[in-house]
């Protein structure tokens, strides 16, 4: 019978330190604030406003002329060290990347490394979110949307009937 107990405490005991240290991560994690670029990605120096690339729906500044191309080359490489230092470019996006419909409000977003990216709907985050890079390339060609098409259901009770995807 005290082996069981004792069995029972440890048991209990392991539990409240995993659930803790899970809690922990979570916390930590919502806790990371996301700050405004200050400096050019490429080269590090401080930015000048009036040098800029507008790439996947961001606009991205530089500290020289010749930072763009190299951005260009490899934008996810940049990107991607910005989202884990934090830093969030500057959103330009007038239409949903997945359906191409004009974003009438920015309540439905997604951050992603460095990129906020705002969608129409629930819908067209969640396609986002099952394939982000895919749908970060559509981004740059010339229509600004995917090219796929999915269909909802005339009542889809989310009160976006009449959604032309």
């Amino acid at each position: 019978m005290k082996t069981t107990k004792l069995f029972s405490m440890i048991l209990l005991g392991i539990m409240l330190i995993s659930v803790s240290a899970f809690a922990g991560d979570k916390k930590a994690e919502a806790k990371k604030e996301l700050k405004n670029q200050t400096n050019c990605p490429v080269m590090g120096g401080a930015i000048d406003s009036s040098i800029y690339t507008d790439i996947q729906g961001q606009r991205v500044y530089h500290c020289c002329p010749m930072c763009k191309s190299k951005l260009q080359k490899d934008p996810d490489t940049y990107f991607k060290k910005a989202g884990e230092q934090g830093i969030l470019f500057e959103n330009i996006q007038k239409t949903c990347p997945v359906s191409g419909e004009e974003l009438d409000e920015n309540s439905v977003y997604s951050d992603f490394e460095g990129r906020r990216i705002y969608f129409c709907c629930k819908k067209c985050r969640g396609t986002f979110n099952e394939d982000p890079q895919k749908v970060l390339k559509s981004m740059d060609g010339k229509s600004g949307k995917m090219d796929m098409k999915h269909e909802m259901k005339k009542d889809s009770g989310d009160g976006h009937s009449g959604h032309n995807h």
